[in-house]
């Protein structure tokens, strides 16, 4: 197999255009190949000449195209590489990013073999462009390419740096959603944590904060994708969800109204609303292969949340009890899984048999729980305050006693 070597004698660009219209032409017999090859390489020279490097581009891409299945990986990494290097060319950052479409197209368009080589060639280009919206355009066509090669694992620990994407490529609301929810499809259907699946569904909900309920609507099956898995997820339990209009406008929608209902029991409300809603749809929670199980321990672990929140600091074992709707020896056992998920902090008085509770955890954060955090910021001052004046005082005191003790010395 022959290998792509620039030399001093041929420009690399020429050199990638005879190495691929050889092999391209190669069953043609000699007399045609020859002459194929010289007419690929006089019209890849004329490119140069007129600095048409689209047209370059264009031409380099059909021969490495053929020549795909046939090529050594090594041979067509060396190519793309050439091709791919053609976007230094020109000055106009259109005709760079005209040129990244077409190459990134031509890359990813053909899903029948070496796709974690295709992957390698579009983050090579992706490197070699300085157009934030060029950079953002292949990316994409990486992560579809991922999608469609079902090589995802290869694109997923891009999405650690997606805050840093986001501030460079400064997207428009259109392609933040189309970003956001194909990383949450990936996420999902690679089995990769399902909470970060989830946030960067979320993120693609929020984009249609603001927008008209035309718009809205178009995000109504997500909102119920999201519905959906949070009630599943055992470790998400807080969350700004019924806040969002994607999710709101499901409220009185003909078709997704449980699905809204669900989600308010699992924010706002105890386990007794989740059983009675449980026993008028048991139908419909199994068709979205929810466990009622889990469902029941989930909501029993943020019964006991709203319980700490809701009274004055001390839970009864009894109380704890009637609302998780257990036996009195399981009302400890409860309490600790809900200190290990990290809801609550608390110490349990087994002699007074309450649970005394310190922190626990706000199960929506929306107006309501920022005034009262107002309200504690507001006091934590005004203590903090007067300990200062107190110090203060006390200080000024004793300075003075110092002084009376000086003189009387004296």
């Amino acid at each position: 197999m022959t290998t792509v070597v620039p030399t001093s004698e041929e420009d690399p660009s020429l050199a990638v255009v005879r190495f691929t219209a050889e092999l391209s032409w190669a069953d043609a017999g000699p007399e045609v190949a020859q002459g194929q090859v010289n007419r690929l390489c006089l019209e890849a020279q004329e490119c140069m000449i007129q600095n048409r490097w689209l047209d370059l581009a264009s031409l380099m891409l059909t021969s490495a195209d053929v020549i795909f299945s046939k090529a050594s990986e090594k041979d067509l990494e060396c190519a793309y590489t050439v091709i791919c290097n053609l976007v230094n060319k020109p000055e106009s950052l259109d005709q760079v990013h005209e040129m990244a479409e077409l190459i990134a197209t031509k890359v990813a368009h053909q899903l029948s073999d070496k796709h974690v080589l295709r992957l390698k060639i579009l983050f090579n280009l992706y490197n070699l462009l300085k157009n934030p919206y060029s950079q953002f355009f292949v990316y994409m066509k990486a992560l579809n390419l991922a999608v469609s090669g079902e090589v995802a694992e290869y694109v997923v620990p891009s999405f650690k740096k997606m805050d840093n994407f986001l501030r460079e490529w400064n997207l428009g609301v259109k392609d933040q959603r189309d970003l956001f929810l194909t990383v949450a499809n990936i996420l999902k259907d690679s089995k990769s944590s399902a909470k970060d699946s989830f946030n960067f569904l979320v993120k693609y909900l929020e984009t249609f904060s603001g927008g008209d309920a035309s718009t809205v609507a178009e995000a109504k099956e997500e909102a119920v994708h999201a519905i959906i898995e949070f009630v599943k997820a055992p470790d998400m339990f807080q969350g700004d969800l019924l806040d969002m209009p994607a999710i709101a406008q499901l409220e009185k929608d003909a078709v997704y109204a449980l699905e809204y209902q669900l989600l308010k029991i699992f924010l706002t409300q105890r386990l007794d609303a989740y059983l009675d809603f449980h026993s008028s749809n048991s139908d419909f929670l199994e068709s979205y292969g929810l466990v009622h199980e889990d469902c029941v321990a989930k909501m029993r672990l943020i019964s006991l949340v709203d319980l700490g929140n809701s009274g004055s600091g001390q839970i009864p074992y009894s109380l704890i009890k009637d609302t998780l709707q257990i036996e009195e020896n399981e009302v400890e056992p409860w309490v600790v899984k809900a200190i290990t998920a990290k809801l609550i902090d608390c110490r349990i008085d087994q002699i007074n048999q309450v649970v005394l509770v310190s922190r626990c955890t706000e199960r929506v954060f929306g107006l309501h729980e920022w005034e009262s955090l107002r309200s504690k910021l507001v006091t934590w001052r005004g203590n903090i305050a007067n300990v200062i004046s107190t110090i203060q005082a006390n200080k000024i005191t004793e300075d003075g006693t110092q002084a009376v003790q000086g003189v009387t010395t004296r």
